[in-house]
């Protein structure tokens, strides 16, 4: 079965999960991890993503961005793919996969979800039992949103930018996000959306998303349809 063409308007942010092959490890140590980020800050520069949050954990890299051009996160991410699987497979004397097959993505409705999506990414170490609050984890992008880390990777959305007049206000509002667990339904949405690769937001928003690309933006409805006794039985 050919691969469907990846949905990806430009200016619409994007959750997007690369995981490592069979959930094995892609970062054995903080080097690997700042590898990592420095490719990461090099390919989205040049290919004009901004990255508005983002997480690595061990097995895992989950990024929050708004491509700027078209086609430019499969472009980044294949270029960032590569350039670490080199770096990793020298490291550790390996040869082979690291990433299982292509990345994950999914659209992510502005208004009511995008900072949303940023606590689920932030919040990945909490969930996992790694520290008990995100401002203890390093690999992440709490630091810089919640707590003023400079960064040159790093590009606030304007949905953040609103949350106050100056830096300090705004990083106060963000932190206010962040003392409740995210709802189960919430988690529920984030991860079905970006596991079938379609669109995290309400109605209105995936209703538009279809009719800009003619892709399904939500699940089919499961079991049977009606009437299916009447024609069994005929």
């Amino acid at each position: 079965m050919a691969r469907l063409n990846r949905v990806s308007p430009i200016g619409v942010a994007q959750h997007v999960i690369q995981r490592g092959n069979n959930r094995q490890i892609c970062f054995a140590n903080d080097q690997d991890r700042a590898a990592y980020i420095g490719w990461l800050k090099e390919y989205s520069k040049k290919y004009e993503v901004d990255i508005h949050a983002w997480v690595l954990m061990t097995n895992h890299v989950h990024l929050l961005c708004t491509p700027r051009a078209s086609n430019a996160i499969s472009k980044m991410m294949q270029a960032l793919g590569r350039q670490y699987v080199r770096y990793f497979n020298y490291a550790y004397k390996r040869t082979g996969s690291l990433w299982e097959g292509r990345f994950k993505s999914c659209l992510v409705q502005q208004d009511d979800y995008l900072l949303q999506v940023s606590r689920y990414i932030e919040l990945n170490p909490v969930r996992a039992g790694i520290v008990n609050d995100p401002a203890q984890y390093s690999w992440s992008s709490f630091q810089i949103n919640a707590l003023g880390k400079i960064s040159e990777l790093s590009t606030h959305h304007m949905l953040y930018q609103a949350l106050g007049k100056n830096a300090k206000d705004r990083q106060a509002a963000y932190r206010a996000l962040f003392p409740q667990h995210l709802e189960d339904k919430l988690l529920e949405d984030i991860r079905l959306a970006i596991n079938k690769g379609m669109a995290i937001g309400n109605q209105r928003f995936k209703a538009q998303i279809e009719e800009l690309t003619g892709r399904r933006m939500t699940p089919k409805k499961v079991g049977r349809r009606i009437g299916w006794r009447k024609n069994k039985d005929d």
